[in-house]
């Protein structure tokens, strides 16, 4: 069978993105689906995070002609610049379009919002204005020149689920520049940074540090380019749910993979039926497959 793409699928406990505020108060982004509200994270905060976690975006370098735009041309392409591996847009001169080598879905939550309001102040640093200012925060207009400003978002961090599909026959080629393509080990090199940095995924949100690692992912290389196991994986108050489906659809050629640290309340249906290994294993040997995969 020619691998023609690696795809996985990985549930984690994730915060999510906010979306527009109104005044000093800020909400989730949230998807509606099936009568319900979902907090996600989305596909484009994802792939942001894992470019500039894994390096990718290490030598990008960006232009301004009317549109601030990654910088491309014949000396500097997706064949020599791993920045524009994710794909890119530019219309300097001539208009130059390369997808993406790699997709991702919104990590959508397995379960339906509710909400958390957190309430927070500038209490500190309004006070310590006032008193260099000999200003009494207790009176209204001296409370406004000291910029004091109570503030309130949803808190959302729960299961969500997200799909990752890379185009190996695409890594380390650009169509729009008649120039050799990226060596094989650079090739792997970059699917292992961005496997690298899934399996170690943090994110910062509202100066929040969150770890946002697999808890369970189900994946390998395949010969389709789609998100095999987007459809198949659910996960409904916390339990996995379509094991034997999973089952059979894992069974040809990829692997599962489990943290076991009671994350799922039927971990050990999971373990029972499905034989997962652990996220570290499972990692190791999709880095081995990528490396002989290019022939490494």
């Amino acid at each position: 069978m020619n691998k023609k793409a690696l795809t996985l699928t990985v549930v984690a406990n994730m915060t999510s993105n906010y979306g527009e505020g109104l005044g000093n108060i800020s909400s989730v982004q949230k998807v509606f689906k099936n009568g319900k509200s979902y907090a996600t994270r989305s596909r484009e905060s994802l792939k942001n995070a894992i470019m500039v976690q894994s390096g990718m975006y290490d030598d990008l370098q960006t232009s301004v002609d009317k549109a601030t735009q990654k910088f491309v041309s014949e000396d500097l392409n997706a064949t020599n610049c791993r920045a524009l591996e994710g794909g890119y847009m530019n219309t300097t001169g001539n208009t130059y379009i390369r997808k993406s080598s790699f997709y991702l879905t919104d990590a959508i939550a397995c379960d339906h919002f509710i909400n958390e309001t957190r309430f927070h102040n500038n209490l500190y640093i309004a006070s310590n204005f006032a008193k260099k200012n000999k200003l009494n925060l207790q009176n209204k207009g001296d409370a406004g020149k000291c910029g004091l400003m109570p503030y309130q978002y949803e808190y959302d961090k729960t299961m969500k689920m997200y799909s990752i599909t890379i185009d190996l026959e695409m890594i380390g080629k650009d169509k729009n520049f008649d120039t050799v393509e990226a060596e094989d080990k650079e090739k792997a090199d970059r699917v292992i940074s961005i496997l690298d940095t899934i399996e170690m995924l943090n994110l910062v949100v509202k100066g929040n540090l969150d770890n946002a690692e697999p808890l369970f992912v189900v994946g390998g290389l395949t010969d389709r380019k789609t998100h095999y196991f987007e459809n198949v994986v659910k996960v409904e108050k916390e339990k996995l749910s379509n094991i034997k489906v999973l089952k059979e659809r894992a069974s040809k050629g990829c692997k599962v993979a489990l943290l076991e640290v009671g994350g799922f309340k039927n971990e050990a249906e999971i373990i029972k039926e499905l034989k997962p290994i652990s996220v570290y294993e499972f990692f190791e040997d999709l880095r081995t497959q990528v490396n002989k995969h290019y022939g490494v």
